[in-house]
């Protein structure tokens, strides 16, 4: 069942995954071989070119994700960053075995070579290559699996891929979700490192056959060429998007991004492309700032404490309006109405513990912080109204600290690997999970209104959005939203369908 629900959408983002690779491992390779064997001519440079391609393949994938939204060209949201990250990774072992590759010829043959009256190109062309393309093709054959992996990674960024399920099943605990990411991801690496294995081991038994030898090579580059041409004339035959929306990381974000992606399409005739789960706050604002993404939902206390950059206060007109004259002036961003509900921050903790030690407050809370283990995304840690000012006004000191994905932390709630979690109070799995949110008794966080954010040069570009947003503004309720998350996280309904449910419920 669930595989049929989902089967047009697997084979989609299957074919994006694939062109994702295919691109990268292209391009790697036409870096990779010349830079391999120039080292190879050039061996005082090997150290410092090797070194650099060790140094990138120690970064972490999202760092470089993070650091190329703002670079210019190659950088922003999309296939693009991803296909340079997947490049830069996969050129160590592209490059490292060229090098070996060549280097381990015994030097009789070379000699033997040059004494027959070759040039170095000669050399290189018609014995080193031959000689060392087993060696080679071992070297792409890793660089393949590796990137297959690692494309997982570019649905933070817009990138597609399968990775949008394993991010999508993350936010929702949805196992199955996980798996149709992870299983077919699996099986093209499986895939492709057996026929390359496949090629590799023929090469090496039949390099000797020069006639038989170039014509397998010719066959096996022309079908790979075929293949790729086919993956990007699919993936590209429709017309690209007119506006691009998003949303951050967590189910309730990838609804309510839906909400206005389906908003703009239902009445205005501007085309809709949706980059969802877009890592935190931070890559969705520069997303949005640089014109990546037309627009995406934020929430006023994140805005106010993290961009603005401005200590929690509780009045929740004086945040929106000081978010909407900052963004107005030094963002060129437009802040619009607020979509009718706030979702704070919510401070959780299973039900059962909340009976036994009695508390319901944070006050409460912190005489047992200590035999505690707690749970937190990356972003709270981080954040000025987040974990430092919480521990320092209600004196929290947990035995243990775990940074985990959003999505993670009820799980790891519910199997008691963590006691205490910083979720959000919108959130569907609260209720099913039988958790409890802790009263903020001295009110420490700031409101969160949620508002859609709009780059201010897309809405000049298309002034009937302006119009066509602010049609949403205060027609979701709390209850309308925790509704649709529960839908999502707990009877795993698709989004699309439950926010056209909504919309066609509201009369919007």
């Amino acid at each position: 069942m669930f595989v049929l629900q989902y089967s047009s959408e697997i084979l989609l983002h299957s074919v994006e995954h694939l062109i994702l690779v295919a691109i990268a491992l292209l391009i790697a390779i036409s870096i990779g071989l010349p830079v391999g064997i120039f080292i190879t001519r050039q061996p005082k440079f090997a150290p410092p070119i090797l070194g650099l391609a060790n140094a990138i393949q120690t970064i972490p994938s999202l760092a470089i994700f993070g650091f190329l939204i703002s670079v210019p060209f190659l950088g922003g949201i999309g296939k693009n960053p991803a296909i340079v990250a997947l490049t830069l990774y996969a050129l160590l072992p592209i490059i490292r075995n060229t090098y070996i590759g060549i280097n381990s010829i015994n030097p009789a043959i070379k000699e033997a070579g040059i004494g027959m009256g070759m040039t170095d190109q000669e050399l290189l062309l018609k014995v080193e290559i031959p000689l060392a393309l087993p060696v080679i093709l071992a070297g792409v054959r890793v660089a393949t699996v590796i990137s297959v992996g690692i494309a997982t990674i570019a649905a933070a960024i817009g990138g597609g891929g399968l990775g949008v399920f394993i991010f999508r099943g993350i936010s929702t605990v949805n196992n199955e979700l996980i798996l149709a990411g992870a299983i077919p991801s699996a099986l093209i690496a499986l895939s492709a490192d057996f026929g390359l294995g496949l090629l590799e081991k023929n090469l090496t038994n039949q390099t000797g056959h020069k006639g038989k030898f170039n014509r397998q090579i010719a066959i096996f580059s022309g079908i790979i060429t075929l293949i790729i041409v086919g993956l990007i004339a699919v993936n590209y035959q429709q017309k690209p998007a007119t506006i691009i929306i998003g949303s951050k990381n967590f189910t309730e974000q990838v609804i309510l991004g839906e909400i206005l992606a389906q908003h703009i399409e239902n009445h205005t005739k501007l085309k809709v492309d949706r980059k969802f789960n877009l890592g935190g706050t931070f890559i969705a604002h520069e997303a949005v700032k640089a014109g990546k993404i037309a627009g995406y939902v934020e929430y006023t206390g994140t805005s106010f404490t993290s961009i603005l950059k401005e200590k929690p206060i509780n009045n929740s007109e004086i945040v929106y309006q000081k978010t909407k004259e900052y963004y107005d002036k030094k963002l060129k961003l437009a802040v619009m109405k607020p979509l009718g509900f706030e979702n704070t921050f919510a401070m959780i903790i299973r039900g059962e513990d909340a009976k036994k030690m009695q508390i319901k407050t944070l006050s409460e809370v912190g005489k047992y912080s200590q035999q505690m283990k707690a749970g937190f995304g990356y972003e709270f840690l981080e954040r000025a109204d987040g974990y430092p000012g919480l521990s320092k006004t209600y004196g929290l000191k947990f035995a243990n600290i775990k940074q985990m994905e959003l999505g993670l932390m009820y799980q790891a709630l519910k199997e008691k690997k963590v006691d205490f979690i910083a979720a959000n109070s919108t959130d569907g799995l609260i209720p099913v999970l039988n958790l409890v949110i802790l009263e903020d008794d001295k009110k420490y966080f700031p409101p969160y209104e949620a508002v859609p954010i709009f780059n201010q040069e897309i809405l000049q570009k298309y002034p009937e959005l302006t119009a066509t947003i602010n049609q949403l503004g205060g027609k979701i309720s709390t209850t309308d939203i925790q509704k649709m998350n529960y839908q999502v996280d707990n009877q795993s309904q698709p989004v699309e369908k439950v926010v056209s449910e909504w919309l066609k419920s509201k009369k919007i």
